[in-house]
């Protein structure tokens, strides 16, 4: 699969409950963005959540990262570019570049490493047909 396919790219328009009393998106839904992101590309390399849910797991983030570069504001076109960059046996790791579509702006970029879990809350192994499919979309490029 080539690296260029492997990146997925989601907009989302800054709503205005989005933002805080100086009328910039408020730092936490960076991370909510994220999310919209990491859900966009598994459901693009044809696994999403909702089959890894069937399948007993979950993926709760375990860290993040987020640096900030620019604010974003109330009606901002967001564009998530999202890749998985690595996958261990019970873990893998999504980075993420957020850009205002309006002028390329790079406004916030960062990390989130995941378990895998079981129903119960425990750490799992990825099975091997859910890592086959990640393995493929693992981009070495971030």
């Amino acid at each position: 699969m080539p690296a260029e396919e492997r990146k997925a790219i989601s907009d989302y328009r800054v709503i205005y409950g989005d933002t805080d009393q100086m009328g910039v998106a408020y730092y936490a839904n960076y991370l909510r963005w994220f999310e919209i992101g990491r859900t966009e590309l598994l459901r693009q390399i044809g696994m999403p959540y909702t089959a890894i849910e069937k399948k007993g797991l979950r993926f709760p983030v375990i860290e993040v990262s987020c640096r900030y570069y620019r604010p974003s504001r109330y009606d901002d076109v967001i564009a998530i570019e999202t890749t998985l960059t690595s996958l261990g046996r019970a873990t893998l790791t999504f980075s993420y570049r957020l850009l205002r579509k309006e002028d390329g702006e790079l406004i916030a970029s960062g990390s989130t490493r995941h378990a895998c879990v079981d129903d119960k809350g425990e750490v799992a192994k990825i099975p091997p047909d859910l890592e086959a499919v990640l393995k493929a979309a693992v981009s070495s490029k971030s």
